[in-house]
């Protein structure tokens, strides 16, 4: 036998070897005992505690039961699968033909449905976790409750982690009845202790790399529900893909401190809710701060509810290389376009946005004015007014009725604006106004530097308000008469005045002090419009391509 043949042979039989090796290990709350061996439904563990203790090797599975409730967390620490053998915690149909939902993990009164700690090459599907507060008699030492909290505390790199098809609702660490006092939503990220959906911390200089977030429904817990929070970047290529995420006290989506992030199909809706006043009441569908190559796209922001910020989706400062295109953005409080200052980069182009900055400054305890366009020279408290650098504004398709009047900022330290080719249908007032972040613009004869703002559609001349400093130099006015204005579908969009829009854009180049472009060698002029139809040689103006 030749020695190809050979090789051929003993690769075979070390992949049965070590696939033999690997162990699937059962878990079930009422037929389980934790002095069993856990390797057959049989045998199965009683606890979560114990399924804590298993030392799961590459291949090996914990499986809980569907339509089980366990109690407890569960704690996955030091665990390391591999590529091809990834260690996976899934729940499964135990005993029954009926379909019953995914195993529940109620933690309630503790820190962590699922902790998972310096691991790698891990999927987590399947499950359930809730924590409606805590039970009289149980412990309050933690700072916080998350469904999923992953972390890294090693020295070396942790990753490869897939989240996906989770559910988790009722997540509060309070218990029904507590107030958290009128001047709590006014903290910029809140002072006190609350739920959170899933969270991917990382406050050392290691690494937490290759995190996928999937599939997974998100709702009531009294902040974010989905939240990575790193430290110089050291948290990156994350995807969050396909997920639902509503009725949240704060923002639906939150990255700090993160690099290549893409962020797709999701549907965020009444983030910053204040239905339960356990609940902060405040926050965006989706905002970035000190991130860096972020691209978000065709996903929904709906109802954004709070008294300040509460944007669909908003870039707030220190960040580059942040881009929003295909995304609908509907009925948000705080407004549709928000760049906050020391920015780079940064683009909104080819989105939708439906009546948002309805918010009015002084009424129900609002502190900010909503915007559907804001460009703001905040940079924190204690630092100068720096506007963001070289803003992409373009093919968004602008719509507002008449109950709303629409309020634009543009702080006069942004440097490098590019707004052309938009549909601004405001059928209301429009108003300037000041940015009015924690420290306020200031009005000075200044104007923005480096501004190419040219061929928007504006429904008449009431739709760009005088004093905004910066003005349209070639502008145009009409109906493009939408489909069905004021739903919140790409479609009701669709321009039937199809000889006011088609081929009236031009072609966007970059900024005379912009040597550097978008994220990822994005090309200024994408091949197709937010509901897919192919841009040609002159683009139109707005999201849609009209046929």
């Amino acid at each position: 036998m030749s020695l190809y043949y050979k090789t051929i042979i003993l690769f075979a039989v070390f992949l049965f070897c070590t696939n033999m090796f690997a162990k699937d290990y059962f878990v079930h709350p009422k037929t389980g005992s934790d002095t069993n061996t856990g390797i057959s439904k049989k045998h199965a563990f009683k606890s979560l505690q114990r399924a804590s203790k298993v030392n799961l090797k590459p291949g090996d599975r914990l499986l809980l039961a569907h339509g089980e409730t366990y109690t407890n967390g569960l704690v996955i620490v030091g665990k390391k699968g591999t590529a091809q053998k990834p260690i996976v915690i899934t729940s499964i149909v135990w005993n029954s033909n009926k379909s019953l939902s995914p195993a529940i993990i109620n933690f309630k009164g503790l820190p962590n449905g699922v902790l998972i700690e310096d691991s790698s090459f891990l999927e987590l599907s399947n499950i359930q976790l809730t924590a409606n507060g805590y039970s009289e008699d149980s412990k309050q030492n933690s700072k916080m409750r998350c469904g999923i909290l992953v972390r890294n505390n090693n020295l070396d790199a942790m990753g490869h982690l897939v989240i996906k098809n989770i559910t988790i609702y009722n997540i509060y660490y309070e218990n029904t009845g507590f107030n958290r006092g009128k001047d709590e939503v006014r903290t910029a990220n809140g002072t006190q202790k609350y739920g959170w959906g899933i969270r991917v911390m990382n406050n050392k200089t290691t690494i937490i790399d290759d995190v996928k977030i999937m599939n997974c429904s998100i709702s009531n817990v009294s902040h974010t529900g989905i939240k990575l929070t790193g430290i110089n970047k050291n948290i990156s290529n994350i995807k969050i893909l396909d997920n639902v995420v509503k009725h949240t006290g704060g923002p639906g989506i939150q990255m700090s401190g993160v690099t290549s992030v893409y962020v797709a199909n999701n549907t965020i809706s009444h983030s910053g809710n204040a239905d339960d006043t356990r609940k902060w009441g405040r926050g965006s569908g989706l905002w970035t701060w000190g991130s860096s190559h972020v691209l978000i796209e065709k996903n929904e922001f709906l109802y954004a509810n709070g008294p300040g910020d509460s944007a669909g989706a908003h870039i707030d400062f220190n960040c580059d290389n942040i881009v929003l295109q295909y995304n609908i953005s509907a009925y948000n409080a705080g407004g549709f376009c928000e760049i906050l200052g020391n920015n780079y980069n940064c683009a909104y182009r080819y989105n939708i946005s439906i009546n948002d900055g309805y918010r009015i400054k002084g009424k129900n305890g609002a502190f900010q004015e909503g915007k559907i366009l804001w460009l703001s020279g905040y940079q924190g408290g204690n630092k100068e007014r720096k506007g963001p650098v070289n803003s992409y504004i373009y093919n968004n398709t602008i719509y507002s009725d008449s109950t709303i009047v629409s309020k634009i900022a543009i702080d006069n330290t942004s440097n490098g604006i590019l707004i052309a080719n938009n549909i601004f249908y405001l059928e209301g007032d429009s108003k300037a106004v000041l940015g009015d972040q924690y420290k306020p613009d200031k009005v000075s004869g200044d104007l923005a530097k480096n501004v190419f703002f040219k061929n928007n559609l504006f429904l008449n001349t009431k739709s760009w308000p005088a004093g905004v400093g910066i003005v349209d130099e070639a502008p145009i006015f009409g109906n493009p008469d939408f489909v069905n204005k004021g739903g919140i579908k790409a479609e009701d969009y669709i321009p039937k005045n199809v000889s006011l829009i088609k081929n009236k854009g031009i072609l966007v180049k970059l900024l005379e002090s912009d040597a550097n472009g978008l994220i990822q060698s994005l090309e200024l002029k994408p091949k197709k419009d937010i509901i897919g139809n192919v841009i040609k040689n002159i683009p139109s103006l707005g999201a849609i391509e009209p046929k």
